[in-house]
């Protein structure tokens, strides 16, 4: 009996509640324990700089991507460089060539470099060659053009010639029938000629006869 008192007077400790602090109360420990501005600043700092601490320490370091984005733009933007900078380089010895001629062919006393020559006639050669070209082209259209022409010039003879031959047969044909129907008039007008002939001849011999018997005709020849 007496063990268990014991342990309902603990746990009657052990669930009494704290006494709770009100907003009050609060707020007027605050008013009276003021905290100096300069140890809360430092506060602050040092919070901060844990802070960055952490983050620093928990910030993975970002991978190197083998072959990623970041290395082609590096190598693009070499390559770009290295073309800058040959092209001024050449720029640069073209111009320093210039000013070096110019300068050597400015002073009489000094012969002309062999260097302007030899540009020069090379230049002369690509030119002609470039000309030589251009040459053979055109000759090239021109020999196309002539054969074309010959070609179709040939056809028109091939076509005016059957044209000529067809003309002359069908004059022929024209002809031939013109003598036909000139013959068959011919013949025509000799029947006709003869028949006029033969009623001519027996008109002579009727009207000789009735001559002789002393008769008249019944009735008259011709449109009566």
């Amino acid at each position: 009996m007496a063990e268990q008192e014991v342990k309902k007077v603990e746990t009657e400790t052990l669930v009494t509640p704290a006494p709770v602090e009100t907003k009050s109360d609060v707020a007027d420990e605050k008013a009276i324990v003021p905290t100096p501005p300069a140890a809360e600043e430092k506060e602050k700092v040092a919070d901060e700089l844990k802070a960055l601490a952490v983050v620093e320490k928990t910030e993975p370091a970002p991978k190197k991507i083998s072959g990623g984005s970041i290395d082609r733009d590096i190598a693009l933007a070499d390559l770009e460089k290295e073309k800058r900078l040959s092209f001024i380089k050449a720029w640069e010895d073209s111009e320093k060539t210039k000013a070096e001629n110019k300068v050597f062919l400015s002073n009489a006393s000094f012969k002309p470099l062999r260097i302007g020559p030899l540009l020069d006639l090379g230049m002369l050669k690509v030119e002609e060659l470039k000309l030589n070209l251009s040459q053979k082209k055109l000759s090239a259209v021109v020999a196309w053009e002539n054969s074309k022409k010959a070609a179709l010039e040939a056809t028109l003879r091939k076509m005016e010639e059957k044209l000529e031959k067809q003309k002359a047969e069908y004059a022929e044909k024209m002809k031939n029938k013109v003598a036909l129907i000139h013959k068959e008039a011919e013949e025509k007008r000799a029947m006709v000629e003869a028949k006029r002939g033969e009623e001519l001849l027996k008109a002579e011999e009727m009207a000789a006869k009735y001559r002789a018997t002393g008769q008249t005709p019944k009735k008259l020849l011709g449109c009566f």
